[in-house]
């Protein structure tokens, strides 16, 4: 290849699809693929593999349509100084489809990333198979997915969709850890509202489909939304400060720093709603948690944060929502973020106000026990430090998930506020005493003289505490220090697991 033809090679790999298509994006609100590395990786650093692969379908007229890098870039890049592989696929070009070096490009970022021990990240904005390519199409998603398991659990995969994520493009975003839409547009469907509006009769619009409100708020597809690419982008760096780079490496730390604020606050009242963030600013590095999927079961609250510098997942019950009650969504988003954190050795903080599981035959029909049981597992499978916080309520199967010394935890706290039973002292006394409030003259005042009883004989911490079901009653000024030395004391713990090829967690 002469000068000339290279630098006209160059020149194509920067036009992608044409002019008119790249014009076209940018009408959309949509960044160019090359500039969107540029934004989020450190200036410099981007290492392209594979820029001239072309596609060797020739069927449909294929033959006139290659474009050197086949509608995806690939390489390797540090974001805030952290190596990461990248796979950014190119809208412009034939619509971001994927054939078959599409999807080896994809493919080999991933199983590289794999081996190298750094994060793979997939900037996905794809229509989706490329119909001309046929079945090598489809292999190719095959490939992908095989490339994300056998990453998990092994490296962080991020995907970001950045515009159409359609068909089968959009499971390989549900195999990795974490998901990023851009309000307004990102849309990740399997089935597009054209099929669905044909076979149903409904209008169906591409926004109520798979937009970000619905993924993040009710399907629980994705984790992080943003109003632009920016800050989307602006995201990602902030979660990697929080990630290591492979399951081998520990959570980065940072220099410690106080709470937000001095005071940390429950009522006593078991009725009286709060939100628990109050409490987390109290006792996490300057108050500060990366909450995941914030806005997708609302009852529990999951996320990052760090306490004396070290590195956490923050698991809490939010009585601002349902009471803190554990349903079907809260029990899926608490077993999928504390499987990350074994995988990603964090330690795992509860920070217990739970009445038990949600009751009703709605969720009994649609698989509580099921879903509950995912909980059950990830919490008793986990091998990394678990600490548990009980605020006030820890009651019934709810208790024995978040922190019962029979699942394995390693410090478990209690706050004098704390109140830890089979279940409420209300509805036990109700069954426990039912007969006596009956029989009583005045029956009322026989209830309140029963539930004051139970309350201070059964529910206290203390009575947990006297069976060494409690490690310590902490008054709410000493639980930082409490959480710190917890820490540093399980911060060594190993655990080796009977040989097996894995378990067999309740999906």
């Amino acid at each position: 290849m002469s000068s000339k033809e290279f630098e006209s090679a160059l020149e194509a790999l920067a036009r992608g699809g044409g002019e008119a298509a790249q014009a076209k994006q940018t009408k959309a609100g949509k960044s160019l693929v090359r500039a969107r590395i540029e934004a989020l990786a450190d200036p410099g650093s981007f290492c392209e593999m594979d820029r001239f692969v072309t596609s060797r379908a020739v069927d449909f007229g294929m033959d006139q349509k290659r474009f050197y890098g086949d509608g995806v870039v690939t390489g390797a890049c540090t974001i805030d100084g952290q190596r990461v592989m990248l796979a950014a696929e190119d809208f412009t070009v034939l619509g971001g489809s994927l054939g078959e070096m599409h999807a080896a490009k994809i493919a080999r970022a991933a199983e590289l990333a794999a081996e190298t021990g750094v994060p793979f990240i997939q900037l996905n904005d794809s229509g989706g198979a490329r119909i001309q390519e046929g079945v090598a199409a489809l292999d190719g998603y095959g490939r992908i997915f095989r490339a994300n398991v056998r990453a998990s659990g092994v490296v962080p995969q991020l995907s970001l969709i950045l515009g159409p994520c359609a068909g089968g493009a959009a499971y390989s975003p549900g195999l990795t850890d974490f998901v990023f839409m851009v309000e307004g547009m990102s849309r990740m469907f399997i089935t597009g509202p054209d099929v669905i509006s044909a076979v149903t009769g409904e209008v169906v619009d591409f926004e109520g489909l798979g937009g970000a409100a619905v993924h993040c708020a009710r399907s629980g597809n994705a984790h992080f939304s943003a109003p632009s690419e920016a800050a989307l982008f602006a995201q990602v760096r902030r979660l990697l400060r929080f990630l290591p780079a492979n399951n081998l490496a520990e959570p980065p730390q940072a220099a410690a720093a106080p709470p937000a604020v001095d005071e940390v606050a429950v009522p006593e009242d078991l009725r009286q709603s709060y939100d628990v963030r109050a409490v987390l600013r109290g006792v996490l590095d300057a108050g500060e948690l990366m909450e995941v999927q914030a806005d997708f079961a609302p009852n529990a609250v999951v996320g990052f944060a760090r306490i004396g510098g070290r590195g956490i997942g923050v698991v809490a019950n939010q009585p601002a929502h349902l009471a803190g009650v554990l349903d079907i969504d809260a029990a899926d988003k608490i077993a999928r973020f504390v499987r990350f954190c074994d995988a990603f050795n964090f330690p795992v903080v509860n920070f217990v106000d739970v009445p038990g599981f949600l009751p009703g035959v709605d969720q009994e029909h649609a698989g509580i026990i099921r879903h509950g049981a995912k909980l059950l597992y990830a919490y008793a499978e986990a091998s990394v430090p678990k600490i548990a916080v009980v605020l006030r309520k820890a009651y019934g199967g709810a208790y024995i998930g978040l922190c019962s010394r029979s699942l394995g935890y390693d410090r478990i706290l209690a706050l004098p506020t704390a109140r830890i039973a089979v279940m409420g002292p209300e509805g036990a006394v109700n069954i426990l005493y039912r007969r006596e409030i009956a029989e009583a003259a005045d029956g009322a005042a026989a209830r309140r003289a029963h539930v004051a009883s139970f309350e201070e004989g059964f529910a206290t911490p203390f009575a947990a505490a006297a069976l060494g079901l409690v490690d310590n009653v902490v008054a709410p000024e000493c639980l930082r220090c409490e959480l710190e030395g917890a820490l540093a004391m399980t911060a060594g713990k190993r655990l080796s697991a009977a040989p097996r090829r894995h378990g067999n967690i309740p999906l």
